[in-house]
């Protein structure tokens, strides 16, 4: 993980306008949100394993899923996560959990990230920044 400089940290914003402009470049909300945070991520490379953007943002007024919730926007960071190849090593064949959870586990859920990818995460950011801090 590579923390990233922006102007954007500790923003406060609308989800849904923000949903809207960040999915407009790109970006996707993490399915690990939950009522109090989450993430909007923005895939940058996915060759080895999974290179992303991750803007972080915290519940300011109302819950994450509420209608008219305000969020606070966290410091970004680059994230990599490295994938095993072949099922996942806790997999229990046989078994009720097996048939459901069949997937890999992450080989490096904190993968290196190649250095290309922080002048790229950050020029995204910027042009984030312009849209969101310009309105």
């Amino acid at each position: 993980m590579i923390q990233l400089k922006s102007a954007l940290q500790g923003e406060c914003y609308p989800l849904g306008e923000l949903e809207a402009l960040l999915t407009e470049e790109g970006f996707v909300i993490g399915g690990n949100w939950d009522y109090d945070h989450g993430y909007f991520d923005y895939k940058l490379d996915d060759e080895v394993g999974y290179t992303f953007v991750r803007l972080p943002f915290t519940a300011h007024e109302k819950e994450v899923g509420e209608n008219g919730a305000i969020v606070k926007l966290g410091e970004p960071f680059l994230l990599a996560h490295k994938y095993q190849i072949g099922l996942d090593d806790h997999a229990n064949v046989g078994s009720v959990m097996g048939s459901f959870n069949q997937f890999s586990e992450p080989q490096d859920p904190d993968a290196s990230i190649d250095p290309k990818w922080l002048d790229i995460g950050q020029a995204l950011l910027t042009k984030i920044e312009q849209k969101l801090l310009n309105n």
